[in-house]
């Protein structure tokens, strides 16, 4: 392993610790204590090893800047230990079109069942997607679709403020990586992150960005099972979309 791959390891929070002393319980995890004796003394010497310390944003924010493709860069997400990772069944990555057509969704939370599955969009509210790229002639073939967090919070619970902050440089990395000509927010959160304004208020509006991407904010799938009276406008929404990407 060269010396760049250890780097990237230590930055993503990965730890390990040798000893010399064999022990029943398997391998050290965390803080722990070594002890060893020599051949001329009779006598056990223990080393105290500090604590690790935890992930910081700065860390995360040196790591995205190494990958140099959407590859490593989604390796990158697998391997590295967020602090919701260890409560999550999978790491739900993202869906990268193999024949992209310039439109990259960003959504929610995963749910459950993107949390078993490890797929993004899955169970009811991957049908509900996958309806409604097909309505305007598209799938996941030719559209990219990004969580704004890569693992389902404990009950499905609001992430914490840090929890997104350590999760928002590698979506930021993957749009930069991807540069969509037209980008959907799908659901409160997603929409909040990435445009800083209220859903209720920009719902299927067209948002500009500094890059020239343009933003449209659409309500989650799973809003529409619940509502079906909003698929008109969302409807509405994905033609104007559709037109958008004709055009751009």
């Amino acid at each position: 392993m060269d010396k760049n791959a250890l780097c990237d390891l230590n930055l993503s929070g990965v730890r390990w610790e040798l000893t010399e002393k064999a022990t029943k319980s398997g391998p050290l995890r965390g803080p722990v204590q070594q002890t060893f004796q020599t051949n001329h003394q009779n006598k056990e010497k223990t080393i105290i090893i500090p604590p690790i310390a935890p992930i910081n944003l700065d860390t995360v924010k040196s790591m995205v800047m190494r990958p140099t493709d959407i590859e490593s860069l989604i390796r990158m997400v697998g391997e590295f230990n967020h602090p919701l990772k260890s409560g999550a069944t999978n790491t739900v990555l993202p869906n990268i079109a193999s024949n992209p057509n310039g439109l990259v969704i960003v959504t929610d939370l995963p749910g459950i069942d993107d949390d078993l599955s490890g797929r993004i969009l899955s169970g009811s509210a991957g049908e509900m997607t996958d309806k409604m790229l097909n309505a305007v002639g598209m799938n996941r073939e030719n559209v990219s679709i990004i969580p704004i967090i890569f693992w389902r919070t404990p009950g499905g619970r609001s992430p914490t403020r840090e929890e997104l902050d350590l999760s928002m440089p590698f979506v930021n990395k993957m749009l930069e990586m991807l540069s969509p000509r037209v980008l959907i927010t799908f659901g409160t959160l997603a929409t909040t992150e990435i445009t800083k304004k209220d859903l209720n208020k920009t719902h299927g509006n067209e948002i500009c960005s500094e890059n020239g991407c343009v933003i449209v904010p659409l309500y989650h799938p799973n809003y529409l099972i619940l509502k079906p009276s909003a698929k008109r406008d969302v409807w509405n929404a994905l033609q104007n979309i559709q037109k958008l990407l004709k055009n751009a």
